[in-house]
């Protein structure tokens, strides 16, 4: 499963989603867009979303630390 989480360093929903993901013992790839524009465009473009943090789970994009859909494609049970 490729899972990777787009943010910024001072985003404290990005380290909640972070840490969450790493409790639950999924690996995932980090994308800071703070120092990529070209990377950040291309998101927003993608996602229509210029919120953050937006984590693609197996080329499914999910806006913000939604948990429920989160844990809908993870497979994590309550």
């Amino acid at each position: 499963m490729e899972i990777k989480v787009f943010s910024t360093p001072s985003c404290p929903i990005c380290h909640t989603l972070k840490n969450y993901l790493k409790e639950k013992g999924f690996e995932f790839e980090e994308v800071d867009v703070s120092h990529d524009q070209k990377e950040r465009e291309e998101l927003m473009e993608k996602t229509g979303q210029a919120t953050l943090p937006i984590i693609e789970i197996n080329q499914q994009f999910i806006a913000g630390f939604d948990k429920k859909k989160i844990d809908g494609i993870l497979g994590i049970k309550g």
